[in-house]
């Protein structure tokens, strides 16, 4: 597998970008969003890589962050999604925004992206929905007391803030997380 690459932007196309490492030059297909950000011919930079080998075709696939490859590898385990489909998703919103939709279960706003109808969106949130693991998302508090909320059926952010608000007294784990279900189920 191959986890990134660093090197020099040789061109930019429309949703490919031209990666020169060493003596290679790689074609690696990215969301629109990043690869507007990625920067300007000429300059370093490093994308992380997922690579799609399918018998008849390998496509090298690149992203900003950690974040970004991730929410796309979990996008590809939903039925029917494939690669580019996933791809056009990232390419119509960002990572947060495509998060916020799941949260909010905005099958309109994540049908709004070209090519996606409702029954996809839909097939996409009942699939995805407080599933997807983003560091950012959890504001400091421990990953693995969200995990385990978010895998007792809660909402992520919600789960996020209600540990947040049950740490404000100084109790061991155990007693902070019997207070955010507590806090979660009342609420």
């Amino acid at each position: 597998m191959i986890n990134s690459l660093a090197g020099t932007i040789i061109k930019k196309g429309d949703g490919v970008l031209y990666l020169q490492s060493g003596h290679l030059e790689w074609e690696i297909h990215m969301p629109i969003i990043a690869l507007g950000a990625i920067g300007d011919t000429g300059r370093e930079v490093k994308v992380i890589t997922y690579l799609h080998h399918r018998e008849d075709i390998m496509k090298l696939y690149g992203f900003r962050t950690e974040e970004e490859r991730s929410v796309f590898l979990e996008l590809l385990k939903v039925g029917g999604i494939g690669p580019k489909q996933s791809l056009r998703i990232l390419s119509g919103m960002g990572v947060e925004e495509f998060l916020g939709t799941l949260d909010r279960e905005d099958v309109d706003g994540l049908s709004r992206i070209p090519g996606l109808g409702k029954k996809t969106a839909s097939k996409i949130i009942l699939a995805l929905r407080g599933k997807l693991k983003i560091a950012e998302e959890t504001d400091g508090t421990p990953d693995e007391l969200v995990h385990a909320l978010v895998e007792m059926g809660f909402d992520r952010r919600k789960a996020a803030e209600a540990l947040k608000t049950a740490r404000a007294s100084e109790d061991s784990e155990q007693e902070i997380f019997r207070k955010a279900i507590i806090l979660l189920s009342t609420g």
